[in-house]
């Protein structure tokens, strides 16, 4: 048996020590011998009714004091002579139990020396085992020793006295009554049949508390004070040790009918609260306890109990033994006790009056009143100060935090709609004010604490509305409604925290001099000047944030959309997406919950519009049909990226912007998820908007990209076909190596390098991201692929093109420019998207006779990326010479037929690759001052402007211009 089951069996001796029971048994025959001399007889309990044959008649010893408790089976003493058939029951009672104890070194009755008795009962050993199975493995045992319990029948037999009842621990009040209505011979009473409930309800047991007689124990007086009815699932062993009688009174059960039980327990209450005798305040209570502390010691038997120490070393182990019983639990009572009074007479001492008055025995209740009202907070978790509440009878306070999240709400039923559970709620108010889930604080092992209210609850923080998530420090005050005001502390910050909380005035007790006082805020007791000063710290500050109200809003995101379309100031690049991002992050810090959606689709839907000005812009100057007569003038590299540097910036700026705006939706439905708000309606509502606005912003990326694919490879359709046509060795020059300058390449691979390094040097202005810029190269090579194949497709059908000088001159172009590629850092890119124009010239550069000696089957092996249809159009058209035509080799076997007659030679545009948007953080950079000096002046203006904007609706007469700071 564990130390643990010890505590539950109640055997102090064994829970004091931590040791195995079976280490105190040597054997089999002491412990049966230990138990009888410590059983109580059947016969002591005085009874003429009918009883079983086990219920013996001998004649009586006096009965043991009432205010003994029998808290282990054997912790009585046997009398002596017992029969066998006795015997075998308390051999059969016992068996299994593993829990016996060894008995006192003095043992025997009284005059019997101790070693004396023991042998004596070791000799009937055999006679007291006949019979008897053999005991069970120890793994088998029960973990919790029954109890024997005394129940007094109080009147109800004539000629009894009480009746011991075996209980366990688990044996509720209403099992023993029942017991007990047996032993009585009352199980078959009018109340109802045997076997039956009705007279088990007519009964009730009673935990009483009285005084005993002068005249001792064994006359059977008894007089009862207190009377206490316990409940029908109440478990009166684990109730018996919960607390013990002092001095001079005595604790018993009774057995009582119910309705006489609570007349008694009314009136034993009433007298108690009328004579204030100073009755002691034996209620158990939660805080004394001792369930868990392995029982209390056994009370000194009274002289006539016949268990008492026996002379010599027996009597010294007996003390020994009952010094080992008391439990920690019952020296840390008696040194709380000594508290309780002291706090008692510090109570009353504080009473009105009571300097002057004499104070004499005053009602219990009074004092366990004044008790409660010195409280002491806890030391090793944050809680709640209530300095204000709703209703006094109902409100605690202190709010003790248990959990590292804290929830205040008034909770409720179940959503019907949905099926839906109630919010979980760590502190009920019930104030009508107070929503479901009002607000939630999470205090971690390291402070500050995070307190956020939930959407549409009013919540204060030092006096000012709360909307969003804000840090919560020891002795902050946290307002929930119009009722509620706490105060919030944290023991465990060790007076870490602010010297002074930051609600109370700076000077107290006296006014500054000046008449700064008179606009000073009365909160924090700043004056008109300090005030000034801060605002005009923040207003030139360089700290990444932008405060604006809600109705300031539309102006605020207005301006800095246009500014951005008007390419106004030198902004960097992503100057634009900061100052929205800025915008979006205070929403989402400051201003209420539903806020920020409603700013999202604002601020997508004024990005829409500007983005499609700017492309209608390009289109009124780029017209696709010219009129007749007028020329078409290409564009070329510097001048298309001119018109696309808007378009490139917007793509910019709204992927950032993108990315931001997906981690703060991202963080409310993972605060949502926390909260257990998944399923809440608004929050579903309020996701569904940011989705929508998020969707715009999809949008403008998608339409900028192919706008901007769209010029770029118009421009290069007019350059490429230089790539099939110019001879790069001309005039006997070198050629260039790899990451030579665009003006040592050959005449006719200019133009087209000249549009993929405009195209690379506007995405690094723009600083694109570079998953953005990757897929548009991609798809510039993409379409430069197809387009080089179709025209060298084309130009085999009419002429004689295939040649092996000529396709020795476009491998050549073709390696050059992939050369610079690879110098610019796309040559992977490129060479992936060109593979296919590659494949075929190389198809052509093959020396004639070589070619000449291949197969079908071999070419399809080489070349796997032409199509069936396209290499039979390269061999087919091939020029080997005058009146010579293709090989019977080259001609496709019958099963590819089919796809070479029916299989286009022509590469389709339609299948360029998906844009796929970025995925990970945003790039933004909004912690930190701001390092640049243009984005600074930009968020300068907008703070100036916010300014204006709130002085014009002040009255004439109270508008100002800005503060300035006064220079260090």
């Amino acid at each position: 048996m564990l130390s643990g089951e010890r505590k539950e069996g109640g055997s102090p001796r064994f829970g004091k020590l931590h040791l195995p029971v079976g280490l105190w048994i040597n054997s089999p025959r002491k412990q049966l011998a230990k138990l009888g001399r410590r059983w109580p007889s059947a016969a002591s309990v005085k009874s003429s009714s009918s009883d079983t044959g086990s219920r013996s008649s001998e004649p009586l010893p006096p009965p043991p004091p009432p205010h003994v408790e029998l808290r282990r089976v054997g912790a009585v003493k046997a009398a002596g002579g017992a029969s066998g058939s006795r015997a075998k029951r308390i051999s059969q009672l016992f068996r299994g139990s593993g829990t016996g104890a060894t008995g006192s070194g003095g043992a025997g009755g009284p005059g019997t020396p101790g070693g004396a008795q023991r042998w004596a009962s070791e000799k009937k050993l055999p006679e007291l085992a006949a019979g008897v199975a053999p005991e069970p493995p120890l793994a088998t045992r029960a973990t919790a020793p029954p109890g024997v319990l005394k129940i007094f029948g109080a009147g109800l037999a004539s000629g009894a006295n009480y009746k011991s009842v075996l209980a366990t621990a688990r044996s509720t009040a209403r099992e023993l009554v029942a017991e007990a209505l047996e032993r009585y011979g009352l199980a078959g009473s009018p109340g109802g049949g045997p076997g039956e409930s009705g007279c088990v309800d007519a009964f009730a047991l009673c935990d009483a508390l009285g005084r005993p007689a002068a005249g001792g124990a064994g006359n059977g007086e008894w007089r009862a004070e207190h009377l206490r009815v316990l409940g029908d699932a109440e478990r009166p062993l684990l109730v018996q040790e919960l607390w013990r009688a002092r001095p001079g009174w005595a604790r018993r059960f009774e057995l009582r009918g119910r309705e006489e039980a609570r007349r008694l327990e009314q009136e034993a209450f009433g007298a108690a609260d009328s004579d204030g005798t100073g009755a002691p305040s034996w209620r158990p209570q939660k805080n004394r306890s001792r369930a868990a502390s392995g029982g209390a010691a056994l009370a000194s038997p009274g002289p006539g109990s016949g268990s008492g120490p026996a002379a010599g070393s027996g009597g010294k182990e007996r003390s020994e033994n009952l010094s080992l019983r008391r439990s920690v639990s019952e020296l840390s009572l008696q040194g709380r006790r000594r508290r309780q009074q002291e706090r008692r007479q510090q109570a009353l001492s504080m009473a009105p009056g009571a300097a002057d008055a004499q104070i004499g025995p005053a009602d219990p209740g009074d004092f366990d009143q004044l008790t409660q009202c010195l409280i002491q907070a806890p030391s090793n978790h944050p809680y709640f100060l209530l300095l204000q509440g709703y209703q006094d009878a109902q409100d605690f306070v202190v709010y003790v935090m248990t959990r590292e999240q804290h929830v205040f709400g008034r909770g409720g039923n179940s959503s019907a709609r949905g099926g839906s559970p109630a919010p979980y709620v760590d502190t009920f108010l019930n104030a009508p004010d107070i929503l479901p889930r009002h607000c939630t604080v999470r205090a971690g092992p390291e402070p500050p604490a995070m307190v956020r209210p939930s959407r549409g609850a009013p919540v204060t923080h030092n006096g000012c509305l709360l909307l969003r998530e804000a840090e919560l420090h020891p002795g902050d005050l946290l307002g929930l409604g119009e009722h509620f005001l706490f105060m919030y502390k944290d023991p465990r910050t060790g007076g870490s925290g602010p010297a002074r909380p930051p609600w109370l005035p700076a000077r107290p007790g006296a006014a500054p001099p000046g008449p700064g006082w008179a606009f000073s805020c009365r909160l924090c007791g700043r004056g008109l000047q300090e005030r000034g000063e801060a605002l005009a710290a923040y207003l030139d500050g360089r700290e990444p944030v932008l405060r604006f109200r809600p109705r300031e809003e539309e102006a605020l995101l207005g301006e800095i959309v246009r500014a951005a379309a008007a390419g106004a100031g030198d902004l960097p690049p992503l100057g634009p997406a900061t100052l929205l991002a800025l915008c979006v992050q205070h929403s989402a810090r400051e201003l209420e919950l539903g806020h920020l959606p409603r700013l999202l689709g604002r601020l997508a839907r004024l990005i829409k519009e500007a983005v499609w000005e700017k492309i209608k812009e390009i289109g009124d100057r780029q017209p696709e049909n010219h009129p007749e007569g007028v020329p078409e003038v290409p564009l070329t590299p510097e001048a298309v990226s001119v018109e696309l540097r808007p378009l490139m910036l917007w793509m910019a700026n709204t992927t950032e912007l993108l990315s931001f705006v997906q981690e703060k939706v991202m963080e409310m439905e993972k605060e949502a998820d926390q909260e257990g708000l998944s399923s809440d309606p608004q929050l579903c509502n309020d996701l569904e908007l940011c989705d929508e606005a998020m969707a715009l912003l999809d949008e403008v990326i998608m339409c900028t990209f192919q706008q901007s694919v769209y010029y770029l490879t118009k421009t290069l359709y007019s350059t490429l076909p230089a790539l099939l046509d110019s001879n790069p060795f001309t005039g006997g020059a070198e050629l260039p190596g790899p990451g030579a300058e665009l003006e040592a390449m050959p005449l006719g691979l200019r133009p087209t390098l000249g549009v993929f390094q405009a195209a690379l040097e506007l995405t690094s202005r723009c600083e694109l991201h570079p998953d953005l810029v990757s897929q548009t190269f991609g798809y510039l090579f993409f379409f430069s692929n197809a387009s080089l194949l179709n025209s060298l497709m084309e130009r085999g059908q009419g002429r004689p093109f295939y040649q092996w000088s000529r396709a020795v001159q476009i491998r050549t172009n073709l390696d050059l420019v992939l050369d610079w590629l690879q110098g610019a850092g796309l040559g992977d890119i490129a060479t992936e998207f060109f593979r296919k124009l590659s494949m075929a010239v190389n198809l052509l550069c093959v020396p004639r006779t070589s070619l000449l000696k291949a197969s079908w089957s071999s070419l399809r092996t080489e070349h796997p990326t032409l199509t069936p249809a396209q290499l039979h159009h390269l061999l087919s058209h091939y020029q080997l010479g005058p009146g010579r035509g293709p090989p019977p080799a080259w001609d496709p076997p019958p099963a590819e037929r089919d796809a070479v007659d029916t299989g286009d030679i022509f590469e389709s545009f339609s299948s360029h690759p998906p844009l796929i948007l970025p995925l990970g953080s945003s790039r933004l950079r909004l912690t930190g001052p701001v390092t640049d000096d243009a984005l600074h002046r930009e968020l300068r203006r907008l703070r100036r402007l916010l300014w204006d904007l709130e002085q014009q609706e002040l009255p004439a007469n109270h508008r100002h211009g800005p503060p300035v700071a006064t220079p260090p």
